[in-house]
């Protein structure tokens, strides 16, 4: 009957929205990552639960279509925002090899903005969002969206900043935006959004460099305005410059 693409926020599921938190209540099944739907299984034990690993987010979205297409509601669940980094638009691909189904797309707090709400304010102006991640995209063209960027002077929120098998890939783009910036440039951190261990780190551009960061931490970093105000990251809007 329908597919609902569901962005159940950072963390456990605390920042669920009421639209997000009504789709789950009237849907037949959930589908999603294992460690996303363990987050929310407890609280829907009379859903049935389906679960793929990392890496089959292909089998994941043809398993919610086929559901759905079967007539049943199906609630497909994705941390943080399902059209950031998520799979609403791989549903969408996917559905096109099916009949017709409905499919919705319940938005949710994507790590940028939970983040920058730890951190203080960092996004109150222009921002662009880039990932590290080269399994999908080129390095060279994250390169060049990292070069872009930093001249245009937008704030940058960098996800998948580092892992096992890419260690550096942070460093690699500190270092190509000091070429652009100036290494006391404001920036900030956030390790496991809204989650037990929550930390949260402000420092230099020059200093995050060869700061320690994982998949699990989300990256800011300023533009020319943004200042630190009571140890919090802050981009003025200029709506107190307006008034000078």
């Amino acid at each position: 009957m329908k597919l609902s693409v569901i962005g159940i926020g950072p963390g456990g599921g605390i920042d669920l929205t009421g639209r997000a938190r009504a789709a789950l209540d009237g849907c037949d099944a959930i589908i999603g990552y294992t460690v996303y739907v363990d987050l929310l299984k407890n609280d829907y034990p009379d859903k049935e639960i389906k679960t793929t690993p990392m890496r089959k987010e292909v089998d994941r979205c043809r398993m919610a279509v086929e559901e759905a297409a079967a007539g049943r509601n199906v609630a497909m669940v994705c941390s943080g925002d399902p059209g950031v980094y998520g799979m609403a638009g791989l549903c969408y691909e996917v559905a096109q090899e099916y009949a017709p189904i409905e499919i919705e797309v319940i938005p949710g707090i994507t790590a940028a903005c939970g983040g920058a709400a730890v951190l203080g304010a960092p996004l109150m102006h222009d921002f662009a969002v880039i990932s590290l991640s080269d399994l999908l995209t080129p390095w060279e063209k994250i390169e060049a969206r990292l070069k872009g960027a930093a001249a245009a002077d937008f704030v940058l929120c960098l996800y998948n900043p580092a892992s096992h098998k890419r260690p550096d890939y942070l460093q690699r783009a500190c270092d190509i935006l000091l070429a652009a910036k100036p290494a006391e440039t404001v920036c900030g951190f956030v390790r496991s959004i809204g989650r037990e261990g929550e930390a949260a780190t402000v420092l230099t551009l020059g200093e995050l460099r060869d700061a320690e960061v994982d998949m699990f931490t989300t990256v800011f970093v300023g533009n020319s305005q943004t200042k630190v105000i009571n140890g919090k990251m802050v981009t003025p809007r200029g709506y107190l410059q307006r008034e000078q």
